[in-house]
């Protein structure tokens, strides 16, 4: 047991609050990782979140440097086999953190569509970036750069399946939509110019459904302002945990897995 400790300290190491700590929370999946695993449970009739859970782990949540080639079978099993035996629990509610972020996220928040200019759009990994308008604070999702389109023009879709739990007005985010998922996460859209319709707290929502359009509303106490930043869509995923009613991730890998699932618009 000291010998596998000394091999693997990443699991002496997991605690039933990992999914509240900051490498958890950085979601760092790294390219075409998430597919891997997503692809070799469904093969291997695999619970998908446990495998998930198991490789982040053994990597100390940081798969950016590793290739989907290298996230074995084998390795899978060894691992698995390694942390039930002196991590259970723990990891059992590691997996099920994963499960609640993950498994109701079925498409790209923009759809595909048929116009060059519906492709010009562009993100990048600013998760703990400063913000400064009402204070210093980290930013807590990822901005979805309308690439010089006005605002309006790019559609906005959810994501997933849920329920509709705040919708309106808000001095940072401007309009915006918050939808829970089935499963308990809380995904955010932020900026938008406007609604699809008079959405209400409650009303469910499906997956591809369209919520809005991108904007560049808000950084203001007055409803309907327009112009203090570049039209883009700020979209954020929250999940509730022990110590933290909505406690932040990092969208930018996630929405990386989700580019290749896309609803067909035409704008």
């Amino acid at each position: 047991m000291l010998h596998f400790f000394w091999e693997n300290p990443v699991y002496y190491q997991l605690n039933e609050y990992t999914s509240e700590e900051e490498p958890f929370r950085a979601m760092a999946f790294g390219e075409g990782n998430l597919s891997a695993m997503f692809s070799m449970a469904e093969e291997k009739k695999e619970d998908p979140f446990e495998v998930i859970a198991a490789f982040m782990a053994d990597s100390e949540y940081d798969l950016t440097d590793e290739k989907g080639k290298s996230l074995s079978f084998g390795r899978w099993q060894d691992i698995k086999k390694g942390v039930s035996k002196v991590k259970p629990v723990e990891f059992t509610k590691l997996s099920h953190a994963y499960e609640t972020l993950l498994a109701d996220l079925e498409y790209f928040p923009l759809p595909q569509g048929d116009s060059e200019a519906s492709r010009n759009y562009g993100y990048e990994d600013s998760w703990g970036y400063e913000r400064t308008y009402g204070g210093e604070r980290r930013h807590e999702g990822t901005d979805i750069m309308g690439g010089g389109n006005s605002r309006g023009f790019f559609p906005v879709i959810s994501v997933s399946d849920g329920t509709i739990e705040h919708i309106g007005w808000l001095e940072l985010g401007g309009w915006r939509i918050g939808i829970r998922t089935p499963h308990g996460a809380y995904l955010y859209y932020a900026h938008l110019s406007s609604y699809d319709h008079e959405f209400v707290p409650g009303e469910e929502i499906k997956a591809g459904q369209l919520l809005g359009f991108m904007g560049d509303t808000g950084y203001s106490k007055v409803e309907g302002t327009t112009g203090n930043f570049a039209v883009h869509l700020h979209f954020g995923i929250y999940f509730r945990t022990d110590h933290y009613e909505e406690l932040s991730v990092n969208p930018y890998w996630i929405l990386k897995y989700l580019e290749d699932k896309k609803v067909k618009y035409s704008y």
